[in-house]
């Protein structure tokens, strides 16, 4: 959504109560059969040579006056403190996707290198704090608003980088491919998810106790916001009385700073009408103010990775997310790995409950996660070839699973290590316990 004063002054009709919640009901899950895949890669900007030291905002602004010049594929675009994010169009296959997103990048490192600047795949930026390179009101109000809970929220808005899978829905019918069957899947295997890709041990280069310290930002900002709905055999409904009852970010305002105001939620704004009566709009622009850990877009968006190292790291997430929800055999499998943790993952929606948060503090090294994340691996790699991966793919797939899952490390152990100058063990559990 723009911040343009002309998107607040699209419409001024009034929504219901009612009907915002036929609204999300209808927009949140379309349902068929799964074709398309897609991913948004976001990167931490850094010096080329040495990443430690800070870029100036006035050489990030050379650089991204230069990059509007390149013709991408991808949607690109800058996150509040400097993160660059691709965006990658819907693709017929996950070659596709990632031949799209691999030239994009490439074309992007070489302008970037002009200016003696790098991407860097870390959840989480290890060296400098929270500095705001936008100032735009969008983000003006969501500073403001997130700072009533405490510093996590300029963390996530300035430091933070993910791997975000983008996944169809799923068929109406149930079964493997299912909606409902897809929506529980991606909450259980979402902490598999968060465990295996842990990539964020470290704040002022000094080691947080996590291993996704990205992840425990999320779970810092709140429920109301950052959460999960309730898991039923409904989404869709349980996700409507979520945006309903999740707070308002902000009120946009056609000029000067927009309104934040403090513990008013969707439901109670489309009853009072106070400061205005909300509108098709206003709902619009509060499902982007709302990050669970799956967004329903009409289509999944999982957002529960960390960003990953290496210049083609995404792409094993990215392979192996895409198998374990589109090949229907990978699909059960995963399901039955995960289906033992559910009880864990209770009685709080994720990632504020108990299975999420070992995910992000012990990685791998939880015994159970770690055999889950083992069986999803194998089951990845018997499908990627059904889904048209390349040798190149799958050959990545299987280095990470030998390289960390097989041995219960994740990359947050690498960045360790080279903190401490050793080969350790994932601190706090014991693989074998």
């Amino acid at each position: 959504m723009s911040d343009t004063a002309s998107d607040c002054t699209r419409s001024r009709t009034a929504i219901t109560e009612a009907e915002v919640e036929a609204l999300v009901r209808g927009i949140c899950f379309k349902t068929g059969p799964p074709r398309t895949v897609g991913v948004e890669v976001e990167w931490l900007v850094h010096e080329l040579r040495r990443p430690q030291l800070p870029v100036p905002p006035e050489r990030l602004e050379a650089a991204y006056a230069a990059l509007r010049t390149v013709r991408l594929k991808s949607a690109l675009t800058v996150e509040p403190g400097g993160q660059l994010e691709f965006s990658s169009p819907p693709a017929a296959s996950l070659m596709e996707c990632i031949g799209t997103v691999s030239a994009d990048l490439d074309a992007v490192r070489a302008r970037l290198r002009e200016h003696g600047l790098g991407l860097v795949g870390i959840g989480h930026d290890p060296w400098h704090e929270p500095r705001r390179y936008l100032r735009q009101p969008r983000y003006d109000a969501m500073e403001r608003c997130l700072d009533r809970r405490g510093p996590a929220g300029r963390a996530m808005m300035c430091t933070s980088a993910s791997v975000q899978v983008c996944l169809d829905a799923g068929l109406e019918e149930p079964g493997p491919l299912g909606h409902v069957r897809r929506w529980w899947l991606a909450h259980q295997l979402g902490a598999v998810l968060v465990a295996a890709f842990a990539n964020s041990p470290l704040a002022g280069n000094e080691p947080t106790g996590w291993l996704s310290t990205r992840q425990l930002l999320w779970t810092e900002i709140g429920a109301d916001r950052a959460g999960a709905p309730p898991l039923d055999d409904d989404p869709r409904a349980a996700w409507a009385r979520h945006v309903l009852d999740a707070p308002v970010m902000c009120v946009r305002q056609d000029s000067g700073p927009w309104e934040v105001p403090e513990g008013l939620t969707f439901r109670e704004w489309t009853r009072s009408a106070v400061p205005r009566p909300p509108t098709r709009e206003d709902l619009d622009y509060h499902l982007t103010t709302l990050f669970p850990p799956v967004r329903p877009r009409g289509h999944l968006e999982l957002r529960m990775i960390d960003a990953q190292p290496g210049e083609d790291g995404w792409l094993v997430p990215l392979a192996v997310t895409t198998a374990l929800f589109d090949d229907p055999a990978a699909a059960e499998t995963a399901y039955r790995a995960v289906k033992p943790l559910a009880e864990r993952a209770l009685p709080g929606p994720a990632p504020h409950n108990a299975l999420w948060m070992d995910a992000a503090r012990y990685g791998p090294a939880d015994p159970e996660l770690h055999e889950a994340a083992v069986t999803c691996f194998a089951a990845a790699l018997e499908a990627l070839p059904r889904l048209g991966a390349t040798t190149e793919v799958t050959d990545a797939v299987a280095a990470y699973r030998d390289r960390y899952v097989a041995r219960g490390r994740c990359p947050a152990d690498d960045l360790l290590d080279g903190l401490h100058g050793s080969d350790r063990r994932p601190h706090g559990k014991d693989l074998h316990a």
